[in-house]
């Protein structure tokens, strides 16, 4: 999903923003389930695409507490924010991204943000799904390598120059944290699509970069981050390979430890009855596989009615395939206000949060699937 989101600085120095270590990952999969501090079974949780980027110290602990003390054990986050030009002090950016030489911000209004996050997330037992670049152009994505290393949004997949400082990249996050039990899987890009490319291109970058990951850290799980596009179904756009993505075959990577799949009916131009049967296409192939399922993103105007329907479903599947289901996407009373709003933000303490997160972790409590 798009967004957009005023930046900032870090007020600690980088000892203090670090995050403690730990001796082992304390997230895995068991077949089709996943696992978390001991408890398998199926798990909730949302996105905050914004919470790397906040500036006080406070709106982050805040925020997690919120996620927190809500029963949401999974939360997804940016660990990208990529520029072509160096901004103005006091704006957050993690890689600047030049044919020049290319630069990672290391320092207070760099990736302590996200150090913070992460330790954060760490005193609380909030496991993160941390994402490497965007297929999108906000926060940079694949596009803000394209203008430094040229080719194409297509391309970037096979071009040496992007994909060996992505990989630089890769490393200098999962070296900050490849100790941290906050981290529940390291994810290579929100939603990657390659328009009108053969599913391969996909599936071979997906092959080396999963390797990669696991010769840096051997301990966490690894993910795709796609929308679940290209697998056998009813023939509607979501279930055809256009996008250059294929499901199932992706899913056979030996790297890959579990699948992700996001729902935006209104966006794809199909009903909201398509959702039941995008959920169970889905866990059938992940239970083929023998890997859980991961409802990642999903969202349809902020609707209890719309919604939950689809919750019930995912947790209906959560013995055959589905292990969790993370809504797109959390809001906060935050120091300067509100959080952003896209339409889908369901904020803490609202209706529309008692409805999906009060309610659904109380039916997932009450249905013995942890």
């Amino acid at each position: 999903m798009k967004a957009i989101f005023a930046l900032g600085t870090c007020l600690l120095s980088a000892a203090q923003c670090l995050p403690s270590a730990r001796a082992t990952a304390s997230s895995g999969a068991e077949g089709t389930r996943f696992s978390i501090d001991g408890k398998t079974g199926y798990f909730a949780g949302t996105n905050s695409y914004w919470i790397g980027f906040l500036t006080n110290n406070k709106d982050v602990d805040t925020t997690l507490d919120h996620i927190a003390s809500s029963g949401l054990k999974i939360l997804r986050v940016w660990g990208f924010n990529d520029v072509n030009s160096r901004p103005s002090p006091g704006t957050v950016w993690f890689q600047l991204l030049s044919s020049s030489g290319s630069e990672i911000n290391m320092g207070p209004d760099g990736l302590q943000r996200l150090d913070y996050v992460v330790q954060s997330a760490e005193k609380r037992g909030v496991k993160l799904i941390i994402n490497f670049v965007n297929n999108w152009d906000d926060y940079g994505g694949m596009n803000a390598y394209v203008k430094a290393f040229g080719g194409t949004k297509e391309g970037w997949y096979t071009n040496a120059r992007a994909q060996a400082q992505y990989k630089k990249y890769i490393q200098a996050v999962v070296s900050r944290y490849d100790k941290s039990d906050a981290v529940f899987a390291w994810e290579f890009a929100n939603e990657p699509r390659c328009k009108g490319c053969s599913t391969d291109v996909i599936y071979k970058w997906a092959t080396d970069i999963s390797a990669y990951i696991r010769s840096l850290d051997p301990s966490h799980m690894i993910t795709l981050g796609d929308e679940g596009f290209g697998l056998p179904g009813d023939g509607t756009y979501p279930y055809q390979y256009s996008e250059g993505v294929d499901f199932v075959k992706n899913l056979k990577i030996k790297d890959l430890d579990f699948g992700t799949f996001h729902m935006y009916p209104d966006s794809w131009g199909v009903p909201y009855s398509f959702a039941n049967g995008w959920i169970k296409s889905h866990a059938d192939a992940c239970k083929a596989a023998n890997k859980p399922c991961l409802l990642e993103e999903y969202g349809a105007y902020a609707s209890c009615d719309i919604q939950k329907p689809w919750q019930q479903t995912a947790l209906s599947f959560a013995a055959d395939g589905v292990s969790g289901d993370l809504f797109w996407r959390w809001g906060d009373q935050l120091s300067y206000g509100l959080s952003p709003n896209d339409g889908n933000t369901v904020y803490y303490g609202s209706s529309l949060a008692q409805c999906l997160v009060t309610d659904h972790v109380k039916a997932i409590n009450g249905s013995g699937a942890v």
